[in-house]
C-alpha cells in the first residue's frame, strides 16, 4: 500500500478514538468506538477454541471494520437509529473503502458485505459479540448512565443474536444475570 494512502486512511480511521458511543467505561467517561471495536476484537479472539469451525481472523477483522462509517458519521444508539441513518452509514463506508487499494479494497467490502447478510458463521458470531460487548460495557459502568430503556435492554439486546450457539446463550444469560445482579443492587427493592 501507498505510504500515503496507508496514512491517510489510518488518520481517518483515527476519529474512532475520538467519536463516543452512548456506552460509558467503568471510570465514567464516554467510551469511544475505537474502544468497542478492540474489545470486541478480543472478545472474539479469547473464544476462538470455542468455535472450532469459524474462521476467527475473519471475526477478529469483522470486529475491526464494523463500525469504519461512524468515523464519519459519528456513534447513534441502536434505539434512534433510523434506516436513513444506516443509508447514510453505508455511503460512508463505501467512500472509505473506495479509497483503499486492491486487494486491500476487495477484501473489506466482501467483510461489509459478509457482515450484510448475516449468513455465515462468522457474520453471525461478530454481531453476536457486537450486541453483547455493549451489554457487558453498561454493566460495568455505573447504572446511573443507565437511561431508563436500557433497563429492558439489558434483558432483551442480543437475544436473538445469540439464538444459534449454545455457548453464546450461556453467555448471554451469564451477561444478563449481571445485569439483574447491578440492578438489584442500586435497588434492593427491584424484582429479579
Amino acid at each position: 500500500m501507498d505510504i500515503r494512502t496507508y496514512l491517510h486512511f489510518l488518520n481517518i480511521a483515527e476519529k474512532l478514538k475520538c467519536n463516543t458511543r452512548h456506552s460509558y467505561t467503568s471510570s465514567g467517561r464516554k467510551e469511544s468506538v475505537a474502544e468497542h471495536s478492540w474489545r470486541l476484537a478480543l472478545m472474539a479472539y479469547l473464544i476462538g477454541d470455542d468455535f472450532p469451525d469459524v474462521n476467527m481472523d475473519k471475526v477478529i477483522c469483522m470486529c475491526l471494520f464494523h463500525d469504519m462509517g461512524e468515523a464519519v458519521t459519528g456513534d447513534i444508539p441502536c434505539f434512534e437509529k433510523t434506516d436513513q441513518d444506516e443509508k447514510t452509514e453505508d455511503i460512508a463506508v463505501k467512500r472509505l473503502l473506495a479509497e483503499l487499494p486492491e486487494p486491500c479494497r476487495g477484501e473489506v467490502e466482501q467483510l461489509f458485505a459478509e457482515m450484510g447478510e448475516l449468513q455465515t458463521k462468522e457474520a453471525k458470531l461478530y454481531k453476536a459479540l457486537d450486541k453483547l460487548e455493549a451489554l457487558i460495557q453498561h454493566n460495568e459502568a455505573d447504572i446511573s448512565t443507565w437511561i431508563p430503556l436500557e433497563y429492558e435492554l439489558q434483558m432483551t439486546y442480543g437475544t436473538k443474536e445469540c439464538e444459534f450457539s449454545e455457548y453464546l446463550k450461556k453467555l448471554r444469560d451469564a451477561v444478563r444475570e449481571d445485569s439483574k445482579d447491578k440492578i438489584k443492587a442500586a435497588d434492593p427493592k427491584a424484582g429479579s
